[in-house]
């Protein structure tokens, strides 16, 4: 949606701006506030006209567990005031992309039927590093029905060595 990402933009440029030299910090205590920011029972009560904005403030950092310096309690405060608070994850999702693109990696979601760890998942890792060329920031998301093997989005690109996908390129090649 163009106004979605419209709207969230200049709150992420702001941010960034403004936070420059800890920006690691900035997105970790942003990605727990987009996390709370998409509840619906938050989004419901901070549009109802009986709740003030002190009140919807007080229930976003009595949630929040990270520890709130004075800019994410102005940055929250201002998008409160705003009424922005359903804008968010799009803001941590352009924030993302702008500490990324300072640091010149990108964010890979890995895909895996079971879970990857330690020595496992820096040996993927590192494997995907020279595969597509870049630095990345890597988490790990289970999907059972990939039966084995794993999925990785990078950006808009998708390696896909699952059992699942092999499985559906094999049902293709025999319905021809």
């Amino acid at each position: 949606m163009a106004e979605l990402a419209t709207i969230a933009r200049p709150y992420a440029e702001a941010l960034f701006k403004a936070s420059a030299a800890d920006s690691k910090a900035v997105l970790t205590w942003l990605d727990e506030l987009a996390c709370v920011a998409q509840q619906a029972q938050l989004q419901q009560f901070a549009d109802s006209p009986k709740a003030t904005h002190a009140q919807v403030y007080e229930v976003i950092t009595g949630v929040l567990k990270s520890v709130l310096d004075s800019r994410a309690q102005n940055f929250i405060r201002t998008v409160i005031a705003n009424d922005r608070l359903a804008f968010v994850p799009e803001v941590a999702a352009q924030f993302r992309a702008l500490v990324n693109a300072q640091s010149g990696s990108s964010d890979a979601v890995i895909y895996s039927a079971f879970p990857i760890e330690g020595a496992a998942l820096a040996e993927v890792s590192q494997m995907l590093e020279k595969r597509f060329a870049r630095q990345l920031n890597v988490s790990v998301e289970l999907q059972p029905e990939l039966i084995g093997g794993i999925r990785v989005v990078v950006g808009d690109e998708v390696l896909d060595t699952s059992v699942k996908a092999r499985l559906e390129q094999m049902k293709m090649a025999l319905t021809v």
